[in-house]
């Protein structure tokens, strides 16, 4: 959405402005030039300082009563800016001179957020920037299952060295744990 400076005309008399004192922009604005009276003559000029980065369709314009009449500030991309903030004046003249009003207005290009690049090679998946941190996390992620697996190998010996009904039982299915545990760590690695 393109922002807007309003500029009532007329509105406590013949030849009269009023606008606020100070606007910010970050890019391109409207002046709405709103005439509340008698049909007149207005001229909208940008000082040297705004017209390093902003240019106006138009400065001379005849808006005639109840007429609202919108003028283009055009400005230039950010990257060619000068600066990262540019302060000017913006001068509203009515009645060919007889009544004038100046607009300090900035843009400001530090307000904006610059998209971050990254490095396809970073974006890559598992890609660190020495290759080995996912072998690092691979690795830790396997000790409790080389544990879980040692502990399973001793309890199916334990109980295969004792040998007796219900301990056989429990020897099996300990070494089946170990073995599940062993293709998991190698599932995983």
């Amino acid at each position: 959405m393109i922002e807007s400076l309003g500029v009532d005309v007329n509105r406590s008399g013949l030849h009269t402005l009023e606008v606020d004192e100070r606007f910010e922009a970050d890019g391109p604005f409207v002046v709405e030039l709103t005439n509340h009276g008698e049909s007149t003559h207005l001229h909208v000029h940008l000082d040297d300082d705004l017209s390093q980065v902003a240019r106006l369709e138009a400065a001379n314009h005849y808006v005639e009563s109840g007429e609202t009449r919108r003028v283009r500030v055009q400005v230039m991309d950010h990257r060619e800016w000068p600066e990262d903030v540019i302060r000017g004046k913006l001068k509203v003249v009515a009645g060919h001179g007889r009544e004038t009003q100046f607009v300090d207005v900035v843009f400001d290009r530090t307000t904006d957020e610059e998209p971050v690049e990254v490095d396809p090679e970073l974006a890559a998946s598992g890609a660190g920037p020495s290759g080995s941190g996912s072998s690092r996390s691979s690795t830790l992620r396997l000790i409790p299952v080389a544990v879980l697996g040692l502990v399973a190998v001793l309890l199916a010996v334990a109980a295969l060295l004792t040998v007796e009904g219900i301990d056989l039982l429990f020897g099996g299915l300990a070494l089946v744990a170990a073995l599940l545990s062993a293709v998991v760590a190698y599932a995983l690695v």
